[in-house]
């Protein structure tokens, strides 16, 4: 809330059905899923995982580990930067 009180859990838990529903996922996604989502593509935008770490506010590194998972695009582009290491050696 914008004077720092707490949100119901309820409202958000609604608001939350309204985005899913507006941007028109039929996957009955959780809120938490949507941390997992952002951490992922925080990591694909080559935002440092400190960093990541920081804005889901996890104290612990590997908490924020669990919660990045490795795309085709992540695996892609690790995958062209290793072929690029091999080919300019």
């Amino acid at each position: 809330m914008p004077d720092g009180s707490p949100i119901d859990a309820g409202d958000d838990w609604d608001e939350w059905k309204e985005i899913l529903e507006l941007a028109e996922i039929d996957k009955d996604a959780r809120v938490h899923d949507a941390r997992h989502t952002a951490a992922t593509l925080l990591l694909e935008q080559r935002v440092d995982i400190r960093v990541v770490q920081a804005v889901l506010g996890h104290s612990q590194l590997t908490t924020t580990k669990r919660y990045t998972h490795i795309t085709e695009t992540l695996a892609s582009e690790a995958a062209a930067r290793m072929g690029r290491a091999l080919r300019d050696s």
